[in-house]
């Protein structure tokens, strides 16, 4: 995850799921991509164990100030799960480390479907022809390409953000009757301010309704299990919380509810356990699956602790990879005694 000393008590969602699991009596350790090593061919980090003697605050503030860590060099195959929280983007070479190890780990989500879903390529590969579940969407850094597309556009508006975004910083709404501006702007996002960087950016049809917010689905395995509606700032097209947006109830449609079962399938089938799509008016603009937030929001908004479902997925992950062993070592041991 992010370091412990950076992120914010008040609204972290992976501080929620490490109070449940400490409060639940479990070995908690945190770490950061930084940390990661190899020493005598093992995969291993410099991680934050938590005392698992120390009294249990139910706020989150106070679990947090109080929290009792000792600094220790782990064996990261020692661990049950491993849970990546770490904001985008992600360093391909930390996948790399947990190559190594994902066959005694039970990683959420999985290093395929994390290299596979970890950016906004992702929707955009999906197959849906008609764009009945996802916008019209163009990934390139061909500037004179990107300006065809906007040019040859039917509706007068598009997203445009950068492939690497998050939390909303980028994105903004572009206005055929302001092509003036789109030379400059799509210099600026392609080759950076020096001017030396390359970069993917991406041009999406604009949905009517957007400027009403999105719509937060947090999904376990392949099923919604909260959801709540992102309302933007006064004059920003974005509904991020970092942005600025704020929350309400969102209870989901029959449609929105059928969506988040068709992409779940996508998502097990990917390796994605663990997710927050973002949707408007029915259609997926993104899927988040390495830090999505929001727990925090639904607890406090739907009067509920979703963190102990997914605890409880976990728990229940780890205790059939333990029955699988089991039957195998039985199993071998009749084949030794034959």
């Amino acid at each position: 995850m992010d370091p412990w000393d950076k992120i914010n008590p008040k609204k972290d969602s992976s501080l929620i799921l490490i109070h449940e699991c400490v409060a639940r009596g479990h070995k908690v350790a945190v770490t950061t991509a930084a940390n990661l090593t190899i020493r005598d061919s093992l995969t291993m980090s410099q991680c934050l164990m938590f005392d698992s003697k120390q009294e249990i605050k139910a706020n989150m503030v106070s679990f947090y100030k109080k929290a009792k860590l000792t600094e220790k060099m782990l064996p990261l195959e020692g661990f049950d799960v491993i849970f990546m929280r770490a904001d985008p983007p992600m360093d391909p070479l930390v996948l790399n480390f947990l190559d190594s190890i994902k066959n005694d780990v039970f990683l959420m989500n999985s290093i395929r479907g994390l290299r596979e879903a970890n950016n906004k390529i992702y929707t955009a590969s999906y197959y849906d022809p008609k764009n009945e579940m996802i916008p019209a969407t163009y990934v390139s850094k061909n500037k004179e390409y990107l300006k065809t597309i906007i040019e040859e556009h039917a509706g007068n508006k598009m997203i445009l953000k950068p492939l690497n975004g998050f939390g909303g910083k980028g994105v903004i709404v572009i206005e055929k009757s302001a092509m003036q501006n789109v030379n400059s702007l799509l210099d600026f996002y392609i080759t950076g301010q020096e001017g030396k960087l390359s970069n993917y950016v991406i041009l999406q049809d604009y949905i009517e309704g957007a400027d009403k917010g999105d719509v937060r689905v947090l999904m376990l395995h392949d099923e919604p299990i909260g959801a709540i509606r992102r309302v933007p700032a006064k004059g920003d097209a974005r509904s991020n919380l970092s942005a600025g947006g704020s929350v309400v109830k969102h209870f989901l449609t029959k449609e929105e509810k059928k969506l988040c079962r068709s992409i779940g399938k996508k998502l097990v089938k990917d390796g994605i356990y663990f997710s927050g799509l973002d949707i408007i008016n029915g259609k997926l603009l993104e899927v988040n699956v390495l830090s999505p937030g929001g727990i925090g929001d639904i607890n406090r908004l739907y009067k509920v602790k979703i963190q102990k479902e997914i605890i409880d997925y976990l728990e229940e992950q780890v205790k059939s990879a333990s029955l699988l062993s089991t039957r195998k070592q039985e199993h071998r041991k009749l084949i030794d005694n034959a």
